[in-house]
């Protein structure tokens, strides 16, 4: 059988999938043991026809998949797939470039350029500002605290890359008390650990207290690191930036801001003052494949200090010979040498969107987990415990007591995983359990919220 037939036969089936995204079971049905039954067979011995084995692993694994990319997933801040960005991720396995060098592919190397362009422009940072394209945020968080970790070491006449960090200066980094897991899991990649970091207060929606980090400036001498946060991954809520950075620069500290989705808000003329004055940081990490709404894969990273940053992730070797006529190499701005081509899809993405599509996916989506809130307050057992200000919604039932609440909590966020017409997740919130629902999908609808929260007031009902 010839190869486009596998491929053929996978495009029937991607199809299919797509055209029932909105009337799945948002959460599967198969169990652990029916899916390892289905997947775990025997290696073979010979070879098996390459459209055969794509049936085999649609049957095998449909039953197991969860449906993020569908309208009603909620339960992290995950976008779904523009059909721009999977059509372009289907001509990147194709071709199946290697984007970490531009000798092995001269166009994605300048689909990325232009795409580093087109993020600027849509997330308002310096145009002067250098950029890489990442697995996700986490690796994004790791570049820049990488770059940030060169540029004050240099500073204090130590190199980090020649001589590593045994000997080297100290480096303290501060961080807000609701800092995400990334940042801090980035930080011990770079050799800083839990217990080095500096944790200052934050106020009620998880915002960096700027009096707490002015104090905590002023208590030692040694290069710092500040990372503030764009969208709290529980509220939704932004650090306070403008006294962040005036506060930073006082100090001559680096800063940071971990935007994994918050970041988008600036591309939104309603949205974008809560990133006010967010372009005065030194480096900026976010993720494409949230708020972007492009597939898996697709971190950024942006720094204002491109020496800094090309220092910290650029290796040499006597086969890579570099040309003064050719842009910059991609692998110069990230942890990898080998790598797909992950701006491709921020290219389709930002080019079928445009600046006004991209702020009308914000602006949408934030004004449904408003509707979302609304909805479930109608019902009196119901607690809202954040303030929505973008895309996260907090949800509480309320009881006699505290573990009372919890416990009605857990049982409702149960029911409403297996009911399966939405999915959410749980949190932990001012030590109280809550349901957390994250809106970040282009094809979600008010129709699909309406649903959503109906199954949750349901639920809540069921133990009231």
């Amino acid at each position: 059988m010839a190869p486009e037939d596998a491929l053929t036969r996978a495009q029937t089936l991607a199809r299919v999938y797509a055209a029932t995204r909105d009337t799945r079971p948002v959460w599967p049905t198969a169990t652990i043991a029916e899916l390892r039954a289905a997947l775990a067979v025997p290696l073979p011995d010979a070879p098996i026809e390459p459209a055969l084995v794509i049936d085999q692993l649609i049957q095998a694994a449909d039953p197991g998949i969860v449906s993020t990319t569908g309208p009603r997933y909620f339960g992290f801040v995950t976008g779904g797939a523009l059909p721009s960005t999977v059509a372009a991720e289907w001509l990147n396995a194709v071709w199946d470039q290697n984007a970490g060098l531009y000798v092995m592919s001269p166009a994605m190397s300048i689909v990325e350029e232009v795409a580093a362009d087109w993020l600027r422009d849509v997330l308002r940072l310096p145009k002067s500002t250098s950029a890489g394209f990442t697995t996700g945020c986490h690796m994004a968080n790791f570049t820049a605290l990488a770059a940030a970790r060169h540029e004050l070491l240099r500073r204090a006449g130590w190199d980090v890359e020649a001589n590593g960090l045994q000997r080297a200066p100290r480096l303290r980094v501060i961080v807000g008390a609701e800092a995400h897991v990334s940042v801090l899991g980035a930080l011990r990649y770079l050799g800083i650990g839990s217990q080095e970091v500096t944790r200052v207060p934050a106020d009620e929606q998880g915002r960096m207290r700027p009096d707490a980090l002015e104090e905590a400036l002023t208590q030692s001498g040694d290069a710092t690191i500040v990372c503030a946060q764009a969208g709290n991954v529980n509220s939704g809520a932004f650090d306070r930036f403008e006294p962040i950075v005036a506060a930073t620069r006082r100090h001559g500290a680096w800063l940071h801001v971990d935007g994994a989705f918050g970041l988008w808000a600036a591309a939104s003329p309603s949205l974008r003052a809560h990133t006010a004055g967010v372009e005065g940081a030194d480096s900026w990490a976010t993720d494409a494949h949230k708020w972007l709404n492009v597939p898996y894969d697709s971190g950024l990273v942006f720094t204002m200090h491109p020496a800094a940053h090309q220092a910290a992730m650029s290796t040499s070797a006597a086969y890579l010979v570099r040309s003064p006529d050719e842009p910059r190499e991609c692998f110069d701005w990230v942890p990898e040498s080998s790598r797909r081509a992950r701006g491709l899809a921020v290219y389709a993405a930002l080019r079928s969107l445009g600046r006004s599509g991209v702020a009308e996916l914000i602006d949408r989506c934030a004004r449904l987990a408003r509707r979302f809130a609304d909805r479930l307050r109608t019902e009196p057992r119901i607690q809202i415990l954040n303030d929505v200000v973008l895309n996260q919604v907090l949800v509480r039932v309320q009881g006699a007591t505290n573990d009372d609440s919890d416990r009605l909590t857990g049982n409702a966020l149960k029911q409403v995983q297996d009911e399966r017409v939405c999915w959410l997740g749980g949190t932990r919130w001012h030590d109280m359990e809550a349901m957390r629902i994250s809106v970040s999908n282009w094809s979600t609808t008010e129709h699909d919220v309406d649903l959503s929260a109906d199954s949750i007031i349901r639920a809540v009902r069921a133990f009231a």
